[in-house]
């Protein structure tokens, strides 16, 4: 009997774990999404547009490779480094289609604190240029470089050991207004490190606590030693980076391609100071020599990684949430896909791949993801042609770029980070919604100027939850419903056979970033079954709620939704009189409903709603004027539906509407 128990418990275990072959391949693709988009790559329409925005990204990731080293506190090389083999790593294991992965400003500024504290500028004097070095830098670059990539390294390892433990699911917690304000105090800080390039002072490294406002005082206090020539050459190119890229936006429908300014002001700028020998005239500080090739690859220190794990969980943290961000608005305006958890293991293998091969961390960037929309890039192939383009650069072209003023590169690092620091206009946006994320807001941007980006989101991700723990005891989450669904057929004199088939479903939890996602999903699962033609059901299970954030898939109920046939036409009517509060996640959720059921042929109807929420909805979306879709009641709603659709007689009788419970 032991040996026939020991039998069929081995061909279990050997059943349950004999991977087939189709298993293996649906893993690959999942996990490598190059596998399930290359071979349907279709040559004659998105290699040429695809090609085109390379090119430009090219541009964008050599002008800011060169500027986010010299933010990391590391020779420029190296960051022409970070523009090519994260972009690379993230095409084969990334989902974004339009993210466009490499140097980034918040990741740089965080690995020059571990720089500057581990190898400060006071010791270069110690240091000599060594023939034996990598690429002939002195010693001095190279413990630097050292200190960074370990930075990159080990902030992988952690994004990689939160793939693993499957945090991606967890990243809700960090709404909109959180990141937003976060990579907006960023931004602030980031153009405040460059104010002694614009200004072409010598300042010393000067971060910590309250860091932000002692460099302004320490300027303020040597105003004098302010260079001028260096001050009206970064004012100008300013004036001359903003002019022509609010030209290359505004006539972008007219012109095929826009003009590459960063490009041209480089080279213009490096021109001119070769031929004035502004360096030793004027004392313009120049990028300097930066050596051709690439060197060999070799293993991060792993001696150091102890004393640079802060700054390590810094990158892992806010280079995973700025990029999925960023990925998460392409895939809503393209239209596809993405996984949270699999974003982490992109950006977990982009950092650690790219530490060998000398590169300071990575990220997406909102400036270079900003120009792959305008230019049209179809796919990742775009970052890929970029990746060309950048190693003709590292390879001929990178040694011309001596004589490029560091007050012009400056000048491009703020420029570049324009579409951060207007995020200060969601403020109004905020305010009109919802106050107190217009709060967390402001707070989370105090904390991130007054200590560090990390810092100011982990204070957001924990103010955001505390405040929703302190609002959902207000809510009556804690019912018992019979969810029933609702149909009836119209006939009306031009069609006989026409049906129209009402649903009613009834919110009565609050609806804010914690549950918006599942609200979304579970909605749409309900339309979506409309596609098919069964007979309806009468009966749905009973579904009692005993957790605090309970839904449809959540509270085990296994509805089964009665379905239409491909003529009948259905209109939703969403009972908002148990929507107690909501944020600006939950606005924004139920708009993207509106328009993705409008985009369906579906009429969505709300009724029961407050005040606050009309107008919410109305400030935050483009919502039909010309049809009403906010009512008082239920039963206002379903007359206006009959109003349009039969007005001569109507088939109602004296029912009862029973109401579907989404989020009890």
């Amino acid at each position: 009997m032991t040996g026939a128990k020991k039998k069929k418990k081995s061909m279990l275990w050997g059943k349950m774990h004999t991977p087939q072959c189709e298993d293996i391949i649906q893993w690959c693709r999942r996990r490598l999404p190059i596998l399930d988009w290359a071979p349907h790559y279709n040559l004659k329409e998105n290699l040429l547009p695809d090609t085109v925005s390379g090119i430009m990204l090219a541009v964008q990731q050599v002008t800011q490779g060169l500027a986010f080293a010299v933010l990391s506190s590391v020779h420029p090389v190296f960051g022409l480094y970070g523009s090519l083999f994260p972009a690379i790593i993230y095409a084969i294991f990334g989902m974004g289609r339009h993210v466009a992965t490499g140097t980034f400003a918040l990741t740089s500024l965080i690995s020059a604190n571990a720089v500057e504290r581990i190898v400060p500028q006071n010791i270069q004097n110690l240091t000599t240029p060594s023939n034996t070095s990598v690429l002939g830098l002195s010693d001095f670059e190279m413990q630097r470089i050292h200190v960074a990539v370990a930075v990159s390294f080990l902030g992988g390892v952690i994004q990689v050991a939160m793939f693993v433990l499957q945090l991606g699911s967890a990243t809700f917690v960090v709404t909109e207004p959180v990141i937003s304000a976060m990579t907006t105090g960023a931004a602030t800080h980031v153009v405040t490190s460059q104010v002694k390039y614009l200004l072409g002072m010598k300042m010393p490294y000067i971060s910590g606590p309250l860091g932000f406002f002692y460099i302004y005082a320490y300027v303020f206090e040597n105003i004098k030693s302010v260079r001028l020539e260096a001050l009206l050459l970064s004012l100008l190119s300013i004036v001359v980076l903003v002019l022509v890229k609010e030209l290359n936006e505004q006539f972008k429908r007219k012109i095929k391609v826009v003009l590459p300014v960063d490009l041209v002001l480089i080279i213009a700028a490096s021109f001119a100071c070769y031929c004035t020998n502004m360096e030793n005239t004027y004392g313009l500080e120049v990028v300097g020599h930066i050596p051709q090739g690439i060197p060999s690859p070799r293993a991060p220190p792993m001696n150091i990684l102890s004393a640079v794990i802060t700054e390590a969980f810094g990158v892992a943290l806010v280079g995973y949430v700025a990029s999925l961000a960023l990925a998460q608005g392409s895939a809503k305006k393209f239209k596809y896909s993405i996984d949270d958890n699999q974003e982490f293991l992109a950006h977990g293998l982009s950092n650690i791949v790219s530490s060998f091969f000398f590169c300071i961390p990575s990220a997406a960037a909102m400036g270079r993801t900003a120009g792959l929309y305008s230019t049209g890039a179809k796919t990742q192939v775009a970052c890929l042609i970029s990746c060309i383009f950048v190693l003709i650069v590292i390879y001929a072209i990178g040694p011309l770029l001596y004589w490029l003023p560091m007050c012009v590169l400056a000048s491009i690092i703020v420029v570049g980070l324009k579409g951060m620091l207007i995020q200060f206009r969601d403020l109004k946006k905020y305010w009109n919604v919802d106050k107190i994320d217009w709060g967390i807001w402001v707070s989370t941007y105090v904390f991130t100027i007054c200590f560090a980006a990390n810092v100011g989101l982990l204070f957001g991700v924990v103010c955001t939850i505390a405040i929703v723990i302190g609002r959902f005891p207000r809510a009556m989450t804690l019912s018992i419903k019979n969810m029933k669904e609702m149909e009836f057929k119209v006939k009306t004199e031009m069609d006989s056979e026409t049906l129209q088939q009402v649903k009613i479903i009834s919110i009565n939890n609050p609806l804010v970033f914690l549950n918006a996602k599942k609200f979304y999903t579970d909605l749409m699962n309900i339309i979506q079954k409309e596609n098919s033609c069964n007979q309806p059901l009468d009966d749905i299970s009973k579904c009692e709620q005993n957790t605090l954030l309970n839904s449809l898939s959540n509270g085990n109920c296994n509805e089964e939704v009665s379905q239409s046939c491909p003529n009948e036409k259905c209109s939703l009517i969403l009972d908002c009189s148990g929507f107690t509060f909501f944020d600006y996640s939950g606005v924004s959720m139920l708009v993207e409903v509106y328009m993705d059921c409008k985009g369906r042929s579906v009429d969505v109807l709300l009724a029961h709603c407050t005040a606050s929420l009309i107008k919410g909805m109305t400030y935050y979306g483009n919502l039909d004027s010309e049809k009403p879709i906010f009512f008082e009641s239920v039963s206002a709603a379903i007359s206006h539906i009959h109003s349009n659709k039969a007005s001569d007689k109507l088939l109602f009788g004296n029912l009862d509407f029973p109401t579907m419970s989404l989020l009890s």
